[in-house]
């Protein structure tokens, strides 16, 4: 989410010539999506390493390590694949 207020968000999901209207609504859908993955990866991530999960069931507590990896990869990939599709 804070690459849409950091100012390169409008300068990566804008192509040349396009209506700043339909970026917005592109850069929009994006970031929510992306938003959407990175909640989950730190949601997992926190329950994953809070120590009485990690001390009563540490291979529960791996898998939310695992997920949450995978959802922060997903998220970065969101928004990358969406500056790209905007070029």
């Amino acid at each position: 989410m804070f690459s849409v207020f950091a100012g390169w968000g409008f300068a990566a999901f804008c192509g040349n010539g396009e209506s700043p209207e339909s970026c917005m609504d592109r850069l929009t859908v994006v970031s929510t999506l992306s938003g959407g993955f990175a909640f989950v990866a730190a949601t997992c991530t926190a329950g994953g390493l809070l120590p009485p999960v990690m001390r009563r069931y540490p291979e529960k507590s791996l898998v939310l390590v695992g997920i949450a990896t995978a959802s922060w990869l997903i998220a970065l990939g969101v928004l990358y694949v969406g500056g790209l599709v905007g070029r």
